[in-house]
């Protein structure tokens, strides 16, 4: 747990020094890092649902997911450089679909829909800051440690 928690404490201390001059919810960077303080257990479930050894399989299977639902779009936005779509979290909850969602939901300790919505406004600005020069890694994000390592590296910006 060393990582995660060294990941955990940059996240609650860059989230009290950036929130303010980042703005609030959906402010970038600052944003997220603001989400991702107030229920920690959300970078568990995002590093699950992104890294290539998760259960939804990675980035890769996310965009599949998405282009499943009709919604590739927007998943391409936030990996592409120009401005990412929102997602509601009903949308959301339609293209991970309602068992995976429920697991989430239990995960985070929320109701399904609550999870949806927290994973709406924090999955657009995290994808696009990992994917900076505008195009899914091929191999794709990497496994949870990597991944990791990714979102503490951003955390430290």
């Amino acid at each position: 747990m060393g990582l995660l928690d060294s990941v955990l404490g940059a996240v609650l201390n860059n989230g009290q020094q950036q929130a303010q001059p980042q703005g609030g919810l959906g402010g970038g960077l600052g944003g997220i890092i603001g989400m991702l303080a107030s229920n920690p257990q959300l970078i568990q479930v995002v590093t699950g649902m992104l890294s290539n050894n998760g259960e939804h399989g990675g980035l890769g299977g996310l965009a599949a997911k998405f282009g499943q639902a009709g919604m590739g779009d927007v998943l391409n936005s936030w990996i592409g450089g120009g401005q990412n779509q929102p997602i509601s979290g009903d949308q959301l909850g339609n293209v991970l679909g309602s068992d995976a969602l429920a697991g989430i939901a239990a995960q985070l300790g929320l109701e399904p829909g609550e999870a949806a919505g927290q994973l709406a406004q924090v999955l657009p600005g995290l994808v696009d800051h990992l994917t900076p020069q505008g195009q899914a890694p091929q191999g794709g994000l990497g496994d949870s440690g990597d991944l990791f390592g990714m979102l503490g590296g951003l955390l430290q910006k």
